[in-house]
């Protein structure tokens, strides 16, 4: 299996380091998180700078690895409100990745950042290249958005009681 030729090793080691570190991926095995690391890229992000706006098209993806990100929506007078704060660990974008529609929020950082991003070319390559491994990242999305999808309908439910 070719890892691309890129980047660095010791960029390579920090993000798998990474990676490990989220939580997101732990059913991944430790070689895995090595495969997976030549796919995904870091990104520092200032407070207060957009990483991307509703409606956007969506190309990437993020973990958020430190710092705090803002979900934002807006509402029927055009203001942007905060809807939820991410916190370490947290992936955000992943929706609009994997069904191409347009991002279904705006992430603002709230604080300065540190961010891994997949893209959705990226993504693909890592399905051409590394199937198994791709599909063990987007079994671990599916399931992060899964959850997050059950916690908003206990939410909804608790709101009509």
């Amino acid at each position: 299996m070719a890892l691309p030729t890129l980047m660095s090793s010791s960029l390579q080691t920090e993000i798998r380091d990474m990676l490990m570190d989220c939580g997101l991926f732990d059913p991944l095995l430790p070689e895995d998180f090595h495969v997976a690391a030549g796919y995904f890229n870091i990104s520092s992000i200032a407070r207060d700078e957009v990483i991307f706006l509703e409606g956007d098209a969506g190309t990437f993806m993020c973990i958020l690895h430190s710092g705090q990100v803002a979900v934002q929506k807006t509402n029927h007078e055009g203001q942007r409100l905060t809807i939820a704060t991410l916190r370490s660990g947290r992936a955000f974008g992943e929706m609009a990745v994997l069904d191409g529609e347009r991002r279904s929020a705006s992430c603002v950082a709230a604080s300065d950042c540190v961010l891994l991003n997949l893209g959705k070319d990226s993504l693909e390559k890592m399905l051409n290249e590394a199937p198994r491994v791709a599909a063990k990242i987007i079994r671990a999305i599916a399931i992060a958005l899964s959850k997050r999808l059950r916690m908003a309908d206990g939410q909804l439910l608790s709101q009509q009681i």
